[in-house]
């Protein structure tokens, strides 16, 4: 876990590999704050409450989905955190707070709720900052380990994708299957047939900073229209500091949008060349499932 420092921030242990272990000190101090109360109360809700506990539905979150009591658990902290922070915040349970900044700051507390509930040490906090309208920023945290990728535009990282630029032999993160929908799930097995390897993590934001980070190839939403744009932001900036892209698999431009309801199939990998055939992969077999 990080190690807060004398003003109250926290510091990081450059990996070498593309990671850190804590919380970057170069990240907006926004952005490390919001970081640093995710993983001080992550650690605490897992620690004091049971699975059953965490995992019960307390609300509905901003875009309609339930919203599970871990994650208001480790929003509220946040929240509480930037009150020292006067940019506007977009975050998945309370939605749009709109402190009249140039910046924006998009996040999801708990991205992989299931996991984190369960006790699946698959769950992350992420976020980007957005300046007027374009991301510039962006931080992931994985909460149950402290490892963090952060990436700020314009500025070199030492993130590196694989660089694989073809979808025959790739190793593959997709989000889960959905056998009711014929399209969707035409486009996810025409993935698995042509990848090398397929792998469900149940956290979008974890698997997009690993591509990120080059330790897999590619992720991907088959065409489910899942992803909301607190799970896609911050791939957006890490990806493409490490030489990658984002797409969305319908052609859909990925920006700043204060409405949570909003969905994109988002597509994360080493390259531009990858992503747009995975996106064209995708869609393609989406249609033709649906024919």
């Amino acid at each position: 876990m990080p190690v807060a420092d004398d003003a109250g921030g926290a510091g990081s242990v450059p990996s070498g590999r593309g990671w850190s272990a804590g919380v970057p000190g170069e990240a907006h101090p926004a952005l490390a704050a919001a970081a640093s109360a995710a993983l001080e109360a992550y650690t605490a809700a897992t620690a004091e409450h049971d699975r059953a506990t965490l995992a019960a539905v307390v609300a509905d979150g901003a875009d309609g989905t339930p919203t599970m009591r871990i994650d208001v658990l480790v929003e509220n902290a946040i929240l509480a955190a930037l009150a020292r922070h006067p940019v506007n915040v977009l975050t998945e349970e309370t939605g749009w707070v709109d402190h009249g900044s140039a910046l924006t700051l998009v996040m999801d507390p708990v991205d992989g709720s299931a996991n984190a509930a369960a006790g699946v040490p698959l769950a992350a906090f992420s976020a980007a900052v957005a300046e007027d309208g374009v991301f510039t920023e962006a931080l992931t945290v994985w909460l149950d380990t402290g490892r963090s990728w952060w990436a700020k535009a314009g500025v070199p990282s030492p993130l590196r994708t694989t660089g694989r630029t073809e979808l025959a032999g790739a190793a593959v993160s997709l989000l889960r299957p959905h056998p009711a929908n014929p399209g969707a799930a035409a486009a996810w097995w025409e993935v698995a047939r042509r990848a090398a390897r397929v792998r469900i993590l149940s956290t979008s934001c974890l698997e997009g900073a690993l591509v990120a980070q080059g330790a897999t190839d590619a992720f991907a939403d088959a065409a489910t229209d899942t992803h909301r744009l607190v799970d896609i932001a911050a791939s957006v900036v890490l990806a493409e500091a490490a030489g990658g892209a984002v797409r969305d698999v319908f052609g859909r431009p990925i920006g700043l949008d204060t409405d949570l309801t909003r969905r994109w199939s988002g597509v994360v990998a080493a390259t531009p060349d990858l992503a747009d055939e995975l996106a064209a992969v995708l869609h393609d077999a989406y249609q033709a499932g649906r024919a």
